[in-house]
C-alpha cells in the first residue's frame, strides 16, 4: 500500500494547543509535476467510519502527539477545509516541537493517506481528490506542500504565521 503525504504550512506557538487546518478545499497546489486539489467531502468517510487516526511528529509513528479514540486530536470538516486541534503532550518530542514552533522553525503540519478505489480523478496534470482513507496528521520539521493552509499553536490568543515553503513526500509502506 502507498501512503501518500500532504504538508501544510505555518506553525506558530503561544501555548500548547496546536489546531488550524490540515487541507484547505478548493485550493489548487503544485506537487511536483502535477496539479492537485481537494474538495470538499474528501475526508468525511475518513472521520465518519470513526477510526483511531494518529497525531504524529514528523510521520514516525514512534512519537505519537495524540490520537483521535483518547480525544487528544479532534478532526472534522468545515466549509474551509479539514480543521484539527490537537493537545500536544508534555513529552521531549512535544516540548521539542513547542520550542521549535515559538521560534518558527517548524515546517508546518502534514497527513497521510491513501486514495481508495474512485477516490481521484486526473485530467491531464490535474488531480482531484474527492475521497482519502486518512491515516495520519503530522507536525513536520521541515518543508510544507500547501502552501494555503494554516497552523498554530496557542493557550489564549490564536496567532498564524504563514511560510512559502513546498514540498512532497510519498513513502512506500
Amino acid at each position: 500500500m502507498n501512503i501518500e503525504k500532504r504538508a501544510t504550512a505555518g506553525v506558530t506557538a503561544t501555548g500548547r494547543k496546536l489546531h488550524g487546518y490540515i487541507a484547505k478545499f478548493d485550493s489548487p497546489t503544485r506537487i511536483g509535476s502535477f496539479t492537485e486539489i481537494i474538495r470538499r467531502g474528501a475526508f468525511a468517510r475518513s472521520l465518519s467510519a470513526g477510526g483511531d487516526i494518529l497525531a504524529l511528529a514528523d510521520h514516525d509513528p514512534a512519537k505519537v502527539l495524540g490520537r483521535t479514540r483518547s480525544g487528544t486530536l479532534e478532526l472534522r470538516e468545515d466549509d474551509t477545509g479539514l480543521a484539527f486541534t490537537l493537545s500536544v503532550p508534555d513529552t521531549a518530542t512535544g516540548r521539542d516541537l513547542i520550542a521549535l514552533a515559538e521560534r518558527g522553525d517548524l515546517g508546518g503540519a502534514s497527513f497521510g493517506f491513501v486514495v481508495p478505489d474512485g477516490g481521484d480523478s486526473w485530467n491531464g496534470n490535474n488531480r482531484e481528490l474527492r475521497a482519502v482513507n486518512l491515516h495520519e496528521v503530522s507536525i513536520v520539521q521541515s518543508w510544507p506542500a500547501y502552501g494555503d493552509t494554516e497552523v498554530s499553536l496557542r493557550s489564549r490568543p490564536v496567532m498564524d504565521e504563514w511560510l512559502d515553503r513546498a514540498r512532497l513526500w510519498l513513502e512506500t509502506v
